[in-house]
C-alpha cells in the first residue's frame, strides 16, 4: 500500500540530509519564534518587499556576525507572515531583473543558503571559531583546486 504524500514522515523524504539537518515542526508561527528565542537563535526574512529595522540585498549582508540563524522564506502565494516580519532582525532580498518579482520556494531557498554558506565558510577559513581566538596562521582554502592544481 503506498502512504499518501502528506502522511509521510520527514525522515522518509529524505535519503541522508535528515542525518545532519534539525527538523522540528511547530503548530503556529508564535511557537516557532519562542522556540528560536529561547535557543539565541537571530531571525532573517527574505521578501522583495519588506521595509524597516535593517534591509539589504542578498549579497550585501554579513551573516558571519550571528552565530545562531534562521532565515525565514514564505511561499509564493502569500509570502511572509506579518509576526514573522517583525520578529526578524534584517530583511533579505535577492536582487531581480525584469518583470518577475519573486522565485519559487526551493529556487530562492536555495540561493539565498548558499550565500550564507559561502561566506560563512570564508570566514571559518581565516577565523580561529570566533574573533577573539584571532586568525588562522594557515587559513582553510575555500575553493577546490583541479588535479592540475589550477582553480
Amino acid at each position: 500500500m503506498r502512504q499518501n504524500r502528506k502522511s509521510r514522515p520527514v525522515s522518509k523524504t529524505s535519503a541522508s540530509s535528515i542525518k545532519w539537518t534539525f527538523v522540528k515542526r511547530f503548530d503556529s508561527t508564535e511557537d516557532c519564534i519562542k522556540h528560536l528565542e529561547t535557543k539565541g537563535h537571530i531571525s532573517i526574512a527574505t521578501s522583495p518587499h519588506v521595509k524597516g529595522k535593517a534591509n539589504s540585498y542578498l549579497h550585501e549582508a554579513d551573516y558571519t556576525e550571528y552565530a545562531k540563524l534562521a532565515v525565514w522564506f514564505g511561499n509564493e502565494n502569500r509570502g511572509i507572515t506579518d509576526l514573522a516580519v517583525e520578529c526578524r532582525e534584517m530583511c533579505i532580498a535577492i536582487p531581480m531583473f525584469g518583470m518577475v518579482e519573486s522565485m519559487n520556494l526551493g529556487t530562492s531557498s536555495g540561493i539565498v543558503l548558499y550565500e550564507i554558506t559561502k561566506q560563512r565558510r570564508m570566514y571559518q577559513s581565516e577565523y580561529l571559531r570566533s574573533r577573539r581566538r584571532g586568525k588562522r596562521l594557515d587559513p582553510i582554502p575555500t575553493e577546490m583546486l583541479r588535479e592540475d592544481g589550477s582553480i
